[in-house]
């Protein structure tokens, strides 16, 4: 595992090392267990756009492992204008021992990572969501016993954080992964060769589709908002290009009998995905909601072990 996790390349070696430890202390907090792993270590948050299980799920985790937690956003230090993010990255990581930064920028999350003294997670930039992965391949095994070998499917946007994320991890853990989007919205060239060159290491499957059909196979249909942060003033035509790629009860009903639907949250109900679906019986987006935390629990306690 290298020293900051700003990729899924960054632990792909350790993913299911890491979803498995995360089973194993909610299964122990649950029994009652004390999970005193991180004693007197502290957490540094930097959030730059809003959050709520990211934040929410790390503050908790380190209080849990015995741990404490400084917390600043945006409007507080103000990386990059009211000081260098050399100099901050060089002065935080004196006061903590880890820290997770949500940033706007990957420029200033890639200078703060090579200038911080301490471990750097990615909360979630522009390229990736490595956080997310752990937290959903944990719900994926979870319910399903085992991630090699299952057809996970991803509707929506292809070229997001998420998806990007999405097809460096599936091929590494030996999952067969799907992207179906609209043909101009289909993941970068470089995300996919990486992906293809996983897939034939663990003999899995890579597809990109700009259709609906073929997905009588899936174990695992999941999708993303259609209009990030970054793509805001696009949301007139995105709702337009992408209005025949929502998730109904139709869609999951022509799945496996057994597929569970996936999201990471905040849902733009009606837009991406259908509220039937959301809560319906095979939406398990809640349990990947909590599994934010004894995923992130375990990645901590790996870094700072």
């Amino acid at each position: 595992m290298n020293k900051n996790i700003l990729s899924v390349l960054d632990f792909k070696n350790e993913i299911e090392e890491i979803i498995d430890f995360g089973l194993k202390l909610k299964k122990d907090f649950n029994s009652g267990k004390k999970l005193n792993y991180l004693n007197n270590k502290t957490l540094g948050l930097i959030f730059e756009r809003a959050s709520l299980r990211t934040r929410v799920s790390f503050e908790l985790g380190m209080d849990i492992l015995g741990g404490r937690v400084v917390s600043v956003d945006k409007d507080q230090i103000k990386i990059g204008s009211r000081e260098s993010v050399k100099d901050v990255a060089l002065v935080f990581s004196r006061y903590v021992d880890i820290i997770v930064y949500r940033s706007l920028s990957q420029d200033d999350l890639q200078e703060f990572a090579k200038n911080s003294t301490v471990p750097v997670i990615n909360g979630l930039d522009r390229n990736e969501h490595p956080c997310q992965i752990l937290a959903d391949f944990m719900t994926i095994k979870e319910k399903k016993g085992r991630l090699s070998g299952l057809n996970f499917v991803f509707i929506g946007d292809g070229n997001n954080n998420l998806t990007n994320s999405y097809l460096l991890a599936c091929p590494i853990v030996g999952m067969n992964i799907k992207v179906v989007s609209p043909r101009k919205y289909l993941p970068k060239k470089n995300f996919v060769e990486t992906a293809i060159e996983f897939s034939k290491l663990s003999k899995s499957k890579v597809v990109l589709q700009d259709n609906m059909d073929q997905l009588q196979d899936s174990d695992i249909i999941t999708t993303d908002t259609w209009i990030s942060l970054w793509d805001k003033n696009e949301r007139e035509q995105r709702i337009k290009d992408f209005k025949q790629y929502k998730i109904t009860k139709e869609i999951m009903a022509n799945a496996k009998k057994d597929a569970i639907f996936m999201h990471c949250m905040p849902i733009c109900y009606q837009e991406e995905v259908t509220k039937e679906v959301a809560y319906g019986p095979q939406s398990v987006v809640l349990d990947e909601a909590e599994n934010r935390l004894w995923a992130q629990m375990a990645l901590m306690i790996k870094m700072l072990s």
